[in-house]
């Protein structure tokens, strides 16, 4: 093998390194600071009263939850509340099968005031015999670190990422129609 040859695999063999590394690298995780758990917050400003926003995200519950009644903890429309506790499914691929990597549950708060909503989406827990908080996945110190718990990580933040995204659009003022002018 010529000297051009060597270096040329080398290089690509460099490239898929870094390929490899940088699809394994955990995904920056919004962890708050005096929590330490992981927690996706935001303060949305959107039109509508309290009770408005609160109708539209029991409606937007009832669309994207199979069983709305049991996922839901609290539904308070005259605090404007609503909470409620659901899984993430996670998995994995083994040799071309796709395998259960656990269960994931996590609290979703929504809060409405008029002219905005707060949701905040917290409390990752893997379900095993007893609950594990899934910010031990965060720490690659861990004995126990595999690079599955990445992938995970991955899931879970793209996963929440979707939600918040409907949500958003779940939460907007209806479109008014047009008249029906025969």
């Amino acid at each position: 093998m010529n000297i051009i040859s060597k270096g040329i695999l080398s290089l690509l063999l460099t490239i898929s390194a870094s390929i490899v590394m940088a699809q394994e690298a955990a995904p920056k995780m919004p962890v708050d600071e005096e929590t330490k758990l992981i927690t996706y917050k935001e303060v949305v400003p959107v039109q509508g009263t309290k009770l408005e926003l609160f109708n539209r995200a029991v409606e937007w519950i009832n669309k994207n939850y199979k069983n709305p009644a049991d996922v839901t903890r609290v539904r308070n429309p005259e605090t404007g509340l609503i909470e409620l506790i659901h899984r993430i499914d996670l998995s994995y691929d083994d040799k071309g099968v796709n395998r259960s990597g656990g269960i994931v549950d996590y609290t979703l708060r929504l809060e409405m005031k008029d002219g905005r909503y707060r949701y905040t989406i917290t409390g990752f827990n893997l379900k095993q015999a007893s609950r594990i908080p899934i910010e031990k996945w965060l720490d690659k110190t861990d004995k126990a670190y595999t690079p599955a718990w990445d992938h995970y990580l991955y899931q879970l933040d793209d996963y929440t990422k979707k939600l918040i995204e409907n949500l958003k659009k779940g939460m907007q003022p209806p479109v008014a129609k047009k008249p029906d002018t025969w």
